[in-house]
């Protein structure tokens, strides 16, 4: 890398766009896709673009990216794309430049499928609001009713040739989640919620199989939490659904595979997990036409394609990519497939290519990031202190190798907790690990149990003592790094969203180690969090209990960092969304007015209008500048120190 490289701004990456939702066209020819901008304005945009999927043409853009586009999906003869535009349908042709407005559903779209038969296209859709709603609106009547407040999405058909849209009565008042046809043209798999609301609506999943024709619906029973992904397939003859979704006990974020027996007539069969003793996790399972379905699972630092193997009914691993990939979408014959792929210096492009084979890189949404002096990204292996492998990563401080260490050390903990820091370009709008690398810093991207990448059991290891193990896994790798003259011991912080946010919060109650921690989105109280979050009931199964199984102490109040606050000394930054359902504003408020209470040095800092994830560019840019400033005015300024050398 060149001495005169460009240094790397706030700007640079929020600024910079990105791919997304790509899906292949059932010819394997083509590729379709988003590009839309990291740091959101208050009305986002985004383009469709299309790709050859040989990488024998470069990529064009097909709509304007003049409004919100997404959730691309072809016609079944691959000449046109159905995709969503400002919560309606629309129509474009490959050979055309304009595209075509098919609805006008004042309920708007939610999501799409166009059928085999190429007349019909699968729609889920709110109800239009009625004059009652209307007259409702007009007079600002606004109040909130639990069960009403978010509506009731239904299946519907829509007729390409009348336009007609008619709803599949025999669901009832479900609330639609996902579709997919079986492969030869015949009924659609649907995935319902007993009502829209998160908490309890997955907890209520249940799987259904649709005429498109007749409308009739035969229920397939209740399926496990978060189901998702589903995917026909065929073995002797018989048609069977497979799925992702949460193995009971559901008291992790753990995936599984699922598969049920889809009868003529009578009552389905027992639903079986195809993925249990598996000791890698599925991520995206997708359907084949023409034969078993693969899947995406998280492979350590890496990802893997299995295909379904029909005669054994497990999965067979088909290659692995460096890296993370996800959003994996395959043509109808199998042999060609298209996702989103990233490795430790290649930001998140798409690729395309044989399931066992090389992937091409078809687009270059960010070439400008190449000449930027990025740190240096190890891949980690150590042990727990009880002896169970772990893994996770370091990034030098930029231009640095390990002998001119120790340097300050920063530990970004992922979110989840059943997620993973993979071997992935990591310059994203959270605080990112290279962000705190080109600034001077070493970063620690620990993937302690709990996790995905590992395995089912592995990542149960948190149910009921969340913060307990996954805490001394963390440490065990910072003690690693400290021992091999990488870390300053004096000048440690740590820092995370969400689940991370919470690791953080936990870290400086059990330790004074921290010269500095970063609080973004966490959870502070586990029994307030089962109470408020989106996936409370969830979520009470990692800290052991809720706050109405009579008088405490309770299990969650053992495992809660507000438990912990008049043992923090840590300076602390807490980051939140001011509009965040899944862990609410109340979480921070709680931990600021206790470190308040303790005179513990902290700043406070809410984004209105934000949700879980922070999205809008001036709040993005805060957020980085902000992390930034905040560790070094702790840990101090490492571009200082080297002023001093």
């Amino acid at each position: 890398m060149s001495e005169n490289a460009p240094e790397l701004t706030a700007e640079l990456i929020v600024d910079s766009a990105v791919p997304r939702s790509p899906v292949i066209s059932p010819d394997g020819v083509w590729v379709a896709y988003v590009v839309a901008s990291i740091g959101r304005s208050r009305r986002p945009v985004s383009a469709l673009w299309v790709a050859a999927a040989d990488g024998s043409s470069p990529p064009r853009e097909l709509t304007s990216g003049t409004a919100c586009e997404g959730v691309p999906r072809w016609a079944p003869d691959s000449a046109s794309i159905f995709f969503r535009s400002d919560r309606q349908l629309h129509r474009i042709r490959l050979d055309s430049s304009e595209s075509e407005a098919l609805t006008t559903w004042r309920g708007g779209i939610v999501d799409h499928w166009p059928l085999a038969d190429g007349e019909v296209v699968a729609l889920i859709a709110a109800d239009e609001p009625s004059q009652e709603d209307e007259r409702r609106q007009t007079e600002r009547d606004d109040a909130m009713v639990w069960g009403e407040r978010v509506p009731c999405s239904r299946l519907r058909l829509f007729d390409l040739g009348t336009h007609e849209l008619r709803v599949v009565d025999g669901l009832g008042d479900r609330h639609v989640v996902e579709v997919v046809q079986r492969p030869d043209g015949g009924p659609l798999a649907v995935i319902s919620w007993a009502c829209p609301e998160i908490d309890p609506g997955t907890f209520t999943a249940e799987l259904h199989v649709v005429d498109p024709g007749t409308g009739a619906v035969h229920d397939l029973g209740r399926i496990e939490l978060e189901a998702c992904s589903p995917a026909w397939w065929s073995v002797h003859d018989a048609w069977r659904v497979a799925y992702l979704a949460m193995p009971p006990p559901a008291s992790v974020d753990g995936f599984a595979v699922f598969d049920v027996t889809v009868p003529a007539a009578g009552a389905a069969g027992e639903h079986r997990n195809l993925t249990a003793g598996m000791t890698v996790c599925p991520t995206h399972l997708v359907q084949v036409a023409d034969g078993a379905p693969l899947a995406l699972f998280a492979d350590g630092l890496d990802t893997a394609i299995y295909r379904l193997d029909p005669g054994l009914q497990r999965f067979r691993h088909v290659s692995t990519r460096d890296g993370r990939v996800d959003s994996l979408t395959v043509s109808r014959s199998g042999e060609v497939v298209a996702a989103l792929a990233s490795t430790a210096y290649e930001p998140k492009d798409v690729h395309a290519g044989p399931p066992g084979g090389r992937l091409v890189r078809l687009s270059d949404i960010r070439p400008n990031l190449r000449r930027i002096r990025w740190g240096t990204q190890e891949r980690l292996s150590y042990k727990a202190g009880d002896g169970l492998d772990l893994d996770g990563l370091l990034i030098l401080p930029a231009g640095k190798r390990r002998q001119d260490g120790p340097f300050p050390l920063i530990t970004l903990v992922h979110g989840g907790p059943y997620d993973r820091h993979a071997d992935e370009f990591n310059a994203g709008s959270f605080p990112p690990g290279q962000w705190l690398a080109t600034a001077g810093y070493a970063v620690f991207l620990p993937n302690p149990r709990g996790g995905q990448g590992h395995g089912y059991e592995f990542a149960a290891a948190v149910a009921g003592k969340v913060g307990l193990d996954e805490w001394t896994d963390i440490v065990s790798g910072i003690d690693l790094l400290i021992a091999d003259g990488v870390a300053d011991p004096d000048r440690l912080g740590i820092g995370g969203w969400s689940h991370g946010g919470f690791m953080a919060a936990w870290a400086i109650g059990q330790t004074d180690r921290f010269k500095a921690a970063l609080m973004g989105a966490g959870i502070s109280d586990w029994g307030m969090q089962a109470a408020t979050g989106e996936l409370g009931a969830l979520e009470a199964g990692l800290s052991g209990s809720r706050g109405w199984e009579g008088p405490g102490p309770h299990r969650h109040d053992q495992l809660s960092p507000i438990s912990f606050a008049s043992k923090v000394r840590t300076p602390v930054l807490i980051l939140h969304g001011e509009n965040d359902t899944n862990v609410p504003l109340g979480q921070a408020t709680f931990f600021h007015r206790a470190l308040c209470h303790f005179g513990v040095e902290h700043e406070f800092v809410v984004y209105p209008r934000e949700g879980h994830s922070i999205r809008e560019r001036n709040h993005q840019l805060d957020l980085l500048r902000r992390t930034r400033e905040w560790f070094d005015r702790w840990l101090g300024d490492p571009a200082s120190d080297q002023d001093r050398i």
